[in-house]
């Protein structure tokens, strides 16, 4: 677990590394993260510094991501492969670990799967994929205000209806073969627990 001096070494590491769009999204879902986790009853300090790491690896450039993921022995999927935005998960993971030697594998796994999802996620895996989706600098987008509420009544419902609007977007915009399958397993596995 991270010290305190942890989070600012981290902090600014993030200032440098992440635009200031990226970074301001990054501290909203640090911050409602750490809400999600109060309201659960989990480890608010976990949850903070899931969210402060979750897109550590968003702005590396592409180039720079595979070459990551290829010296790491990260594998790298057909859709990702299409898709490299994708990557900056597990990279993220990878280099939470290996840069600041985040030993905790529910905050590496939180960071891991903060954009597909995966079933049977853990408490705090949820709450990341949550907080990321809803965090007060989201551009409003149908369905927002229902999550955010939802989000403090019932995170598994919050979580379906995130992936349920995901994956509508996508078919909307015609772009079925974006979807990672990670993310169409992810649904099926709470939509069949929800029923």
């Amino acid at each position: 677990m991270a010290a305190s001096f942890q989070f600012h070494e981290i902090d600014r590491y993030l200032r440098k590394t992440l635009d200031k769009k990226r970074y301001t999204h990054t501290l909203g879902v640090a911050n409602t993260a750490a809400c999600l986790a109060m309201r659960y009853s989990s480890d608010v300090n976990k949850a903070y510094l899931a969210g402060l790491l979750h897109d550590n690896a968003k702005c590396i450039s592409t180039k720079k991501k595979m070459a990551i993921c290829q010296k790491a022995g990260l594998s790298i999927s057909k859709i990702e492969e299409k898709n490299p935005e994708l990557l900056h998960s597990k990279v993220g993971s990878y280099l939470a670990k290996q840069k600041f030697h985040i030993e905790d594998s529910d905050i590496l796994n939180a960071i891991c799967y903060h954009t597909t999802g995966r079933p049977n996620m853990s408490l705090l895996e949820k709450i990341i994929f949550v907080a990321d989706y809803m965090e007060p600098n989201r551009k409003i987008i149908p369905g927002l205000d229902q999550i955010r509420s939802m989000a403090f009544q019932n995170l598994d419902n919050a979580l379906l209806l995130i992936l349920e609007n995901t994956l509508s977007y996508i078919k909307k915009k015609d772009r079925e073969t974006d979807i990672d399958p990670m993310t169409q397993k992810t649904y099926d596995y709470y939509k069949k627990g929800s029923k």
